[in-house]
């Protein structure tokens, strides 16, 4: 069969560069349902309440900055060791319709515990409509990418395997959904040691979570109460945090599937 070739973007390669770089980990996975009641009672309260990916990544983050071991990546260079970051960087999957091609790419959030909902929301509503080039995670993905096979081999060798670099280059977790488009659990790939995806609030106030981790840097018994201090969380500070921001007055607006991710 004669087709048409065509030529592969940008974020397509990126793409394809990550999976090759994610295959590299060890992951395995769990599913856990949560009870969201007690913070989606208050997200519907508030006004302008943020979206679910920006209390996702705050609630994870607040986990993470008691569990040091969620901060932590298992790196080669010079030698296989484990590396603890100081601070939890977040990589959250955004979705934009560039030259007419759907594409996915990643905004950085630095110690998402330290801000507040409202500032995660607004980087990542940014980061879904501003120009490329204005988004700083994007220019540099972007411009490795851009790089000769050699070179984009050798830039993901030194950001996947020196602690430093991959810590800039990968974060310690990844928040990704398709729960703005419809229901079904994502069990996605990253080139980080944790990648959380969340399904679409249920009726019954519950919420369906899978947690990837690489297997080289922790066991299943601290993913485990790694959910369950999630669920905490997300209930107790984030929730309280939703409550002390102005109810809202009269309708509240109507958000776009993309601004709901």
């Amino acid at each position: 069969m004669r087709g048409k070739p065509r030529k592969i973007s940008l974020p397509r390669r990126l793409v394809a560069d990550l999976m090759r770089a994610s295959a590299r980990v060890a992951f395995v996975s769990l599913t856990r349902r949560l009870n969201v009641r007690a913070v989606a009672e208050a997200r519907t309260q508030a006004a302008g309440a943020p979206g679910w990916a920006a209390i996702f990544i705050k609630a994870f983050a607040l986990v993470a900055r008691d569990e040091p071991t969620l901060r932590t990546l298992y790196v080669k260079w010079p030698w296989p060791a484990l590396y603890e970051m100081p601070r939890s960087v977040a990589m959250v999957a955004i979705a934009r319709v560039e030259d007419g091609e759907d594409c996915v790419l990643f905004e950085r959030v630095c110690a998402p515990d330290q801000m507040t909902l409202a500032d995660i929301d607004a980087l990542i509503r940014r980061a879904k409509t501003a120009p490329l080039k204005e988004i700083p995670s994007f220019r540099k993905t972007l411009c490795v990418a851009s790089l000769p096979l050699p070179l984009r081999r050798l830039a993901w060798a030194i950001g996947m395997n020196v602690g430093r670099q991959r810590a800039n280059f990968c974060g310690n977790f990844g928040v990704t959904s398709v729960a703005a488009i419809g229901p079904g659990e994502l069990h996605a790939l990253s080139p980080g040691p944790f990648l959380l995806s969340y399904g679409v609030i249920k009726p019954d106030q519950t919420v369906d979570v899978v947690l990837r981790w690489d297997h080289l840097v922790c066991d299943a018994a601290l993913v485990t109460r790694t959910l369950s201090r999630l669920e905490q969380v997300l209930n107790s500070e984030i929730s309280a945090e939703l409550r002390a921001i102005c109810p809202q007055t009269g309708t509240r607006p109507v958000r776009t599937a993309a601004n709901r991710a």
